[in-house]
């Protein structure tokens, strides 16, 4: 999949993050061009959630620099976390829908409680998602009445509810078996084939070599390899290499 803008989405300079005496990202870089899809992969622990959830400001960076839409983020200025929050879309492997909450009002709540949307538009809007994604007879219903994939599905509605500049997708498919996983991917293409921006923590090594334009293979929290997706499917790294074979053969 080719990426023609060259107008960067998101930014990271020499990022750093710990918690207490684990460094969980160190002196990480990359860019993401308007429409393009990059890839995070690596061994548990690596990183790449934090990685997501700094990009989402749900946590703040020690040192270094992010800019979205080439704003650089201060962390300190809670209006601006709110703001990057409208922008930057994200998505949990495990759903993170309120289960007191119908469908419908899983997605109507950040609308009208951060957009401060009215609530008869917040209805439409959530069910025109609902409809695209192939669940509107369910919008009555609670998170718990649905299958899995469907609920993954209403999450990946909710994020894109706002109308986000770019998404982020955390191992949305690893509490899914085969047959669901299979729907949620499809929902995904979808969205690529719409030039939909977007960061992916994925062991779906198939769906990442297909749709993924670019790759950082994360290690100890660094960024260990990086490139092209065909690049790093054949590179001579040992590192990734092994790695690739291992998820491949799980």
């Amino acid at each position: 999949m080719q990426v023609k803008s060259n107008k960067y989405v998101v930014q990271l300079k020499n990022v750093s993050k710990s918690f207490g005496k684990v460094q969980a990202l160190r002196n990480i870089s990359f860019e993401v061009s308007e429409g393009e899809i990059l890839s995070l992969i690596g061994p548990s622990g690596c990183g790449k959630s934090t990685c997501l959830r700094c990009i989402n400001a749900l946590e703040t960076i020690d040192s270094g620099e992010m800019r979205i839409d080439g704003m650089k983020v201060n962390y300190k200025d809670e209006r601006q976390k709110r703001e990057i929050r409208q922008k930057v879309g994200i998505v949990f492997q495990s759903f993170n829908l309120f289960p007191h909450l119908t469908v419908e009002g899983n997605i109507m709540l950040g609308l009208i409680k951060v957009q401060k949307m009215p609530k008869n538009k917040a209805k439409e809007v959530a069910n025109y998602w609902l409809k695209s994604i192939g669940v509107e007879e369910k919008a009555r219903n609670t998170p718990d009445e649905l299958s899995g994939g469907q609920q993954q599905r209403v999450a990946i509605a909710r994020a894109l509810a706002i109308k986000p500049r770019i998404l982020l997708l955390d191992e949305i498919t690893s509490a899914l078996d085969p047959e669901l996983t299979q729907e949620v991917l499809e929902l995904i293409t979808e969205l690529a084939e719409q030039r939909m921006t977007m960061i992916v923590v994925s062991h779906e090594l198939g769906f990442v070599r297909k749709l993924a334009n670019s790759i950082a293979f994360l290690e100890n929290g660094k960024i260990a390899a990086q490139g092209s997706t065909e690049q790093m499917f054949n590179s001579d790294d040992k590192r990734l290499r092994d790695f690739l074979r291992r998820i491949i053969s799980e």
